[in-house]
């Protein structure tokens, strides 16, 4: 058996997305001070464009001292905005504060909100326990001596990593849609399910619309509008960072054949491969038409996620985020379930006192597995349903030629319930978070936690001042990069 020294077991945690990066810091947070995070990339840049991360999951990051560091970047979502394919609005709904929430919901770029994680992780953990250019390959474990054994290389087949194989007490495999851990595991499962369905995605600055912190929601199943502003930055210069989407079915639902069309979401695509059958679409005070032809860069991405699994945790590894439970981008919720895992993940390692008895490990992670799995897996189900983006399909079916006053067409309790009903599914009522964030207010300040300063001060300063200064390490944003996954 390994050496429980006072840092508590050793952990790996493999992939340095939102999920591995969120789950780094809860677990120092709580005392385990033995982590060290790997991931494939040799460098993380600001790569994405838009997420949305929910009340429940901004509490989680509020007590880990992250929420000035959010709202410096992120813009705090006020409503959520309904409408048909032809502009007719079907519902708005306050979000967030707006809603009455205590904690706020936040529009935020992926990539900076990553880097931002990821300087965190960096201040707390320390940069050499930040391990780039390390291809997670397989992995092994030993019964006996109570360990398990994540082998890496680098970029190509057979380069070498300073770090070619790791022994630790957990493995925590965060490494994705594609995840290599979850393809050991589970080897006839092949690759993601395609949806039929292509996001095309893009940002671009311009004059704020709305409320200037709504998010757009239009259209039906088969071809969806979706925009909102990302950017507290250019809030404070009276802009408005607007990521949108497009979104069409490109094979027939009934098609068996649920392989992901070959995409390579690095690569900038042409307009014309999508913009026909938006063209005329005005909804919300924005034209699609417009948005799209200032966007300079513009990005596709098939819609996938996985059928759910029986099992995360095997022995002493668990997987985490979009390796446990790929879903659709449906409910602005998959960064959301991320976070989420990570509380909840670190909360059975210490209720199973796993700091002075190693060989509860694996109950431990069984437990986690036993808390999530089976939630997630009815998001991933209720996604498929479209989640509360059924309400644009009941619209469509029932007044595919518009309307005037949407309770024509849907009643009241209808209309509201499909909202609430996903919102229950999803774990975000309003009154359990708000119980929650009582419960744990002032967490960050008795543990000294704090946001990276980089993150504050600077975009801090310059709102006070009226100058406008892109805070270290920032991003261009006229080279807004593409999605990435959890």
């Amino acid at each position: 058996m390994p050496f429980l020294t006072s840092e508590g077991p050793s952990i790996i945690i493999v992939g340095a997305g939102i999920g591995g990066l969120t789950t780094a810091l809860h677990l120092h947070a709580h005392g385990f001070k033995n982590i060290d995070v790997f991931e494939a990339s040799p460098t993380l840049t600001t790569l994405g464009v838009g997420i949305n991360v929910q009340p429940h999951a901004v509490l989680i990051l509020r007590d880990l001292g992250l929420l000035p560091a959010m709202e410096s970047i992120g813009v705090k979502t006020k409503e959520l905005n309904f409408y048909n394919r032809h502009g007719d609005e079907i519902v708005r709904e306050p979000r967030g504060l707006d809603a009455g929430y205590v904690i706020p919901q936040f529009s935020i770029h992926r990539g900076e909100f990553q880097i931002m994680l990821l300087d965190a992780v960096k201040d707390r953990l320390g940069s050499e326990r930040v391990h780039l250019g390390h291809r997670f390959t397989d992995f092994s474990q030993d019964e006996r001596a109570g360990t398990v054994t994540a082998n890496f290389i680098g970029q190509g087949q057979t380069t070498p990593t300073q770090i070619p194989s790791r022994t630790a007490d957990i493995l925590i495999a965060a490494d994705g849609i594609n995840s290599t851990a979850r393809r050991i595991l589970y080897p006839k499962e092949g690759p993601p399910r395609f949806s039929g369905r292509i996001l095309w995605r893009g940002c671009t600055e311009r004059a704020p619309y709305l409320t200037g912190a709504s998010m757009i929601w239009a259209g039906h199943a088969n071809q969806k509008f979706i925009a909102y502003p990302i950017s507290a930055r250019s809030v404070q210069r009276g802009k408005s960072l607007v990521n949108w989407i497009c979104e069409l079915r490109v094979r027939d639902e009934n098609d068996p054949d649920m392989t992901p069309p070959e995409t390579n979401w690095l690569n900038t695509v042409p307009k014309e491969r999508f913009l026909g059958p938006f063209e005329k679409w005005d909804v919300g005070g924005l034209k699609v038409k417009d948005l799209v032809e200032e966007t300079e860069k513009l990005y596709e991405f098939p819609m996938c996620d996985r059928d759910p699994v029986a099992q995360w945790s095997f022995g002493r590894l668990t997987l985490l985020g979009d390796a446990a439970h790929p879903m659709y981008p449906i409910g602005s919720n998959g960064a959301s379930q991320a976070i989420l895992d990570a509380e909840a993940l670190t909360n059975s390692l210490l209720s199973h006192n796993v700091s002075t008895d190693l060989t509860a490990i694996p109950a431990a992670l069984l437990s986690y597995q036993n808390i999530r799995l089976p939630p997630t897996a009815k998001i991933v189900m209720a996604n498929r349903g479209n989640g509360p983006d059924q309400v644009m399909q009941v619209a469509e079916e029932r007044a595919p030629d518009g309307f005037k006053n949407i309770l024509d067409v849907i009643p009241k309790e209808e209309l509201e319930g499909i909202g609430k009903a996903y919102k229950a599914v999803a774990g975000f009522e309003i009154e359990s978070v708000n119980a929650k964030a009582s419960a744990s207010e002032g967490m960050a300040g008795k543990m000294d936690l704090k946001s990276p300063k980089a993150w504050v001060s600077s975009t801090r300063a310059n709102e006070a001042s009226g100058v406008y200064a892109v805070a270290q390490p920032g991003f261009p944003f006229d080279k807004v990069a593409s999605l990435s996954r959890i």
